[in-house]
């Protein structure tokens, strides 16, 4: 009996398909995985020119991450780190100049060590934030032909010195700033190469204290008017491919299809846009501010370590480094080269993209909504015709497919809610990466599909098939008319099912109402290689990203994606149910069932979290100036289980005689000043207050007058006739960082935008400067209110900059009590968690004043 008969039963009809399902999802990964060989040397030995070497990429990583280390914003490290790129730019501009002089080539380079101070607006999770900066930074190369002509149009290009408060940052973003410096070299060593339009490379120095750096670039750097396009290079990971992850115009699309390696979909263009992330780049300032298209690009594999203290270069996969610097290179070239788009940017206005794209196999595809709506209207037209003889019973068809897609999903999510709600074992696949949450749902997600199908109406194996078709070109037809670009996964899905279909009609089957295996295999090898490839880089970014989004239900986020990317991969399980009869289905409903019981048992006895995938936990030392308390302020950015018995632990170990109670968690919103430096992330955050014991010696420095942290109110004037009131808002903050403000006002007018509140409204300032900057301002116009009281209280907080530990471990005796709890408590947390923590500790001082 052949493959072409249909008689063959369930068991013998799986084996037979199994090359499919090993093949398929194996060719993906391997071409997901797939990164370039690392170079070490600077020249090309084949064709003696220079070339991007990873070697030296990672040698400025380190040197940034480690050698200076922590560079969060106002540090003496970002000091340091802003010292040594003006040196490296410098450099690089002498070898410029030593170039140009042997060769003539027209090649002009110029430096520009940018300061400024700055407001804006910076709205974040549904919260209106301000920042305020003092005498920020940023380092600035532009390469060019050196004629006014060739400077007009210039392509930016990005990347990030300082790091986060908790992270050394290699990969976010010092891969990025060597990546940067290695294609200045390469550029300007080339023999020829002369840029038509010119190419700045900005290496801001503020982006992880809410872009300041990049918002100074472009409000007020006076080469930032002849931007047309940017390129912004970041990092949420360590592993794997640079992602194209957020593209705006057609042309930047355009010029990315001619990198040699490119990695990006529609689909994760979409993800992004849609806000679900919650997350953010300095691009956002680019399209703000410069009102210009661009390229967001980021390694994104292995974010367990995204912010975390092991984002070093050694957890930097081998590969990286050459994957991102070649293709930037090449979208350099591209975009710099003679005919390139960038200067018709000038002319265009800046619409929202219509282009769809998506990488597959080595090949890269885009074409505008325009064609993706002829095509995908030509191919539901097609299934149309194609579908015509089952149309009586289609109404049953699609009711078995849509009875399949809404059990995929219903019992992934109903173990999740077991695993987290019943058995308190919410997470359990943390610690194995992505690949272990779907050994846990996709079995789920498999049963429920399939179960769901002893629940409806008796249907042929052709009309399920058929209906499959039709929904498949539906749903990316219509969902393309909503302008949706993702639409083109249905798309790719139901086009070889439409073909399969099609060839079994005219070849493949024997006779009339049959569908081959040859049908199946056919169909399904391309959505099986396409889901795959869709499935993979979303929970590398989903999984990691569940451990700091607060107490979401994480598993039932993750079901939801395994159960909806998991049935585009197999679309055609469902029509295969219907197959060999209701005995053979309920026998594979059965086994099924008991794979995802015994998985759920498995999964119960594993740990959520180990080494290489910590536990993020936010610790404060809080030295209230108004009160003279001291509290240890513990939080986690999860919903995992353990987190109660561990602040009890710490309470216990730590906290002083009213530590003894039950640590009881704090109410967390706008009002709970004690986490305003991470405000308005700390929405997400789960805390607990606990008492420190007094020290009855300590001397405060936040009080003595040379070195308080105090608000006044300077030029304060009350004009009783309009019930207004007129001041400046003086910060003094020596030796502390980040600080923040929190006040209740109506404000009619203040130095931050022109759009305050017409209300009495609660409000958030943050600020950030460079070392040793200790004092900003805020002009303010508010309202009196009705009972007269001009007094406004003003909650305020900053960080030690001597207190964040392990930072700033070098100069620990410098940071007070703060530095000498830190360093037993880290201590402490290795040894009882097993070094399955990752704890960011910082010392911060607040108060309350009424001005």
């Amino acid at each position: 009996m052949s493959l072409l008969s249909p008689k063959w039963g369930l068991v013998r009809s799986l084996i037979a398909l199994s090359p499919l399902f090993l093949v398929a999802p194996l060719i993906a990964l391997k071409q997901h995985y797939a990164l370039p060989e690392p170079e070490t040397a600077l020249i090309n030995a084949r064709t003696n020119l220079p070339q991007i070497s990873e070697a030296r990429i990672l040698g400025y990583a380190k040197y940034l991450s480690e050698d200076i280390g922590y560079r969060t914003v106002g540090t003496s490290e970002h000091a340091l780190a802003d010292a040594w790129m003006v040196e490296q730019a410098e450099e690089a501009k002498r070898n410029c100049e030593r170039v140009v002089k042997e060769t003539g080539r027209k090649l002009q380079c110029e430096v520009w060590r940018q300061q400024g101070s700055g407001t804006h607006r910076f709205d974040m999770m549904g919260k209106r934030l301000y920042k305020s900066y003092q005498n920020l930074t940023n380092i600035v190369v532009r390469l060019s032909d050196g004629t006014d002509a060739g400077k007009e149009h210039a392509l930016l290009l990005n990347s990030h010195l300082d790091s986060t408060l908790p992270s050394p940052g290699a990969a976010d973003d010092a891969i990025s700033v060597g990546v940067m410096l290695d294609c200045i070299r390469v550029l300007v060593e080339t023999p020829g190469w002369s840029p038509a339009n010119a190419v700045i490379f900005l290496f801001n120095h503020a982006e992880e204290s809410l872009q300041d750096g990049s918002h100074l670039f472009s409000t007020q750097h006076p080469i930032a008017h002849t931007v047309r396009a940017v390129i912004n290079l970041e990092a949420a990971g360590t592993t794997g491919r640079e992602l194209l992850f957020q593209a705006t115009s057609e042309e930047m699309v355009e010029a990315y299809s001619h990198v040699p390696r490119p990695f990006g979909t529609i689909f994760a263009n979409d993800i992004f846009n849609s806000g679900v992330l919650l997350s953010d780049t300095d691009f956002r300032q680019f399209e703000e501010y410069l009102e210009v298209p661009g390229l967001d690009i980021a390694i994104v594999g292995n974010s367990y370590l995204y912010h975390m203290r092991k984002d070093l270069v050694e957890y930097i996969e081998a590969g990286v480094a050459q994957h991102m610097g070649e293709n930037t290179l090449a979208l350099i070239k591209h975009l710099t080269a003679e005919g390139s788009a960038i200067p018709k940017l000038a002319q265009s206005e800046h619409k929202p993209m219509r282009v769809v794209f998506f990488g597959l196999m080595s090949h890269f595809f885009m074409y505008r909504f325009s064609t993706a709506k002829v095509l995908y209207g030509a191919l539901l037209a097609g299934s149309l015709l194609l579908t015509r003889p089952v149309w009586q019973g289609q109404r049953r068809g699609v009711l078995a497919v849509m009875g399949g897609l809404l059990g995929s999903l219903l019992t992934p999510n109903i173990v999740a809610l077991l695993m987290d709600r019943v058995l308190g074992k919410g997470m359990s696949w943390f610690a194995g990466g992505h690949f272990a949450a779907l050994g846990l749902y996709a079995p789920a997600t498999l049963l429920g599909g399939l179960a769901s199908q002893l629940f409806v109406p008796t249907t042929d194996e052709q009309t399920v098939f058929s209906s499959i078709v039709l929904l498949q070109a539906a749903a990316a037809f219509g969902i393309q008319l909503l302008n949706v670009g993702s639409a083109a996964m249905f798309f790719v899905s139901g086009l070889p099912i439409f073909l399969a279909l099609l060839l079994n009609d005219m070849a493949l089957a024997t006779r009339t109402g049959e569908i081959s295996l040859w049908t199946y295999a056919l169909g399904q090898f391309l959505p099986l290689l396409t889901g795959t490839l869709f499935m993979v880089p979303t929970l590398e970014v989903f999984v990691p990203l569940t451990g700091r989004l607060g107490d979401i239900p994480a598993d039932n986020v993750v079901a939801t994606i395994i159960a909806f990317l998991g049935s585009q991969a197999l679309p055609l399980a469902i029509p295969f149910a219907h197959r060999f009869g209701r005995q053979s289905l309920r026998k594979l409903v059965v086994v099924l069932s008991a794979v995802t019981l015994m998985n759920m048992a498995f999964y119960a006895g594993k740990p959520v979290f180990d080494e290489m995938h910590q536990k993020r936990l936010f610790i404060l030392h809080l030295e209230n100036v108004t009160t003279h308390e001291q509290h240890l302020h513990i939080a986690s950015a999860d919903g995992a289980p353990g987190f109660h018995d561990l602040v009890t632990a710490i309470s216990t170990e730590f906290g002083g005689d009213s530590s003894v109670t039950e640590p009881v968690p704090i109410v967390m919103n706008d009002y709970n000043s004690d986490w305003d430096p991470l405000y308005p992330f700390s929405a997400f955050l789960s805390p607990y207050k606990i008492e420190l014991p007094r020290d009855p010696g300590y001397i405060s420095p936040w009080t003595a007058p040379e070195t308080s942290f105090a608000l006044s109110a300077v030029n304060d004037v009350t004009d009783l006739a309009s019930g207004t009131r007129s001041f400046t808002l003086q910060v003094n903050h020596p030796g502390l960082i980040w600080t923040v403000i929190a006040f209740d006002a109506h404000v009619l007018k203040w130095n931050l935008d022109n759009n305050p509140p017409a209300e009495h409204a609660r409000h958030h300032v943050k600020e950030a400067s460079f070392y040793k900057t200790d004092t900003w301002t805020l002009d303010l116009v508010v309202k009196l209110p009705e009972d007269g009281n001009r007094g406004i209280l003003f909650n305020f907080i900053g960080l030690q900059e001597k207190a964040m530990w392990p930072g700033k471990k070098a100069v620990k005796a410098e940071g007070g009590p703060a530095m000498k709890l830190f360093e037993t408590l880290d201590a402490w947390l290795e040894d009882k968690t097993s070094g399955t923590v990752d704890a960011m500790l910082m010392g911060c001082v607040a108060g309350t004043v009424v001005v």
